[in-house]
């Protein structure tokens, strides 16, 4: 399956945005590292994020729930430095 990498890039660009605040509020943040042809959307997780035991359930349940909805095409969002999850 190919994707629109551009188009689905500022969905998840804006998901990312709409999450933000409560991530930097706890210290974290995270950046958009790349949209793969096979409609992965692979982040990066920075500070307190790397780290945090809630990391994934904010990936998944936050980010990837939230992407999906306005891009029903992404189909899945991974962390490139959560390789303990992977």
């Amino acid at each position: 399956m190919s994707v629109n990498t551009k188009a689905i890039e500022a969905k998840v660009l804006e998901a990312m945005e709409q999450l933000r605040p409560f991530l930097l509020a706890d210290g974290g943040d995270m950046e958009l590292v790349e949209v793969r042809e096979d409609g992965t959307v692979a982040v990066r997780l920075m500070g307190a994020c790397k780290d945090c035991s809630m990391s994934m359930m904010t990936l998944k349940a936050g980010l990837e729930e939230q992407v999906k909805k306005v891009a029903p095409e992404v189909t899945q969002v991974v962390a490139v430095n959560m390789t303990e999850f992977a």
